[in-house]
């Protein structure tokens, strides 16, 4: 089994998911409005429970290439999310991240802090070359958080994603390994 990730910066940390977790994860998981881009939920106790169930069986896989973590608040010690960090291509270098959080603390940078930490986890740990991101073009706040993290918008990937309402079009970000060193 891999070593336990733990990643974090002055307001948040980022752990492994715990069984317990999946309570947390309904709080925001449950919310029309946070899965309104997403082909998931909202969320019923049962589904909540089957996430964490899934992220904590990826955690423990001999080649692990799924991170899902916990977003901590550290003012509140609040679990209050879930950053992903997954590796797509491993001959060709190239992860993708992925965030969600509770929209309690929508608009205090979380998602970017969360993006940062993920992002520097994929080309440290990893050596990754390209990581990418997608949201829906509808969803400016997410565009915000993969612009302020460095992210090049490269496109529109037309009807990728099969959501609630229909076919969903992408937008997509990336960032290459030496755009990111300082």
């Amino acid at each position: 089994m891999e070593h336990i990730i733990f990643l974090s910066n002055q307001r948040i940390s980022l752990r492994e998911f715990t069984d317990s977790d999946w309570i947390n994860v309904h709080k925001y998981a449950s919310v029309d409005i946070v899965s309104q881009y997403q082909p998931w939920g909202p969320n019923t106790q049962e589904d909540s429970k089957k996430f964490v169930k899934q992220v904590i069986n990826d955690a423990i896989k001999e080649s692990r290439t799924r991170y899902v973590l916990a977003i901590i608040y550290k003012e509140n010690n609040e679990m209050i999310g879930a950053g992903e960090f997954n590796i797509r291509d491993s001959i060709n270098k190239v992860g993708e991240i992925a965030y969600i959080v509770n929209p309690n603390y929508w608009g205090k940078g979380i998602a970017t802090d969360v993006a940062n930490l993920l992002i520097d986890f994929g080309f440290r740990e990893h050596k990754l070359h390209r990581i990418y991101a997608t949201c829906d073009p509808r969803n400016i706040g997410s565009s915000r958080v993969l612009e302020k993290v460095g992210m090049t918008k490269e496109g529109r990937i037309r009807e990728d994603l099969l959501i609630k309402d229909g076919w969903r079009d992408s937008f997509l970000y990336s960032v290459l390994e030496h755009e990111r060193k300082k």
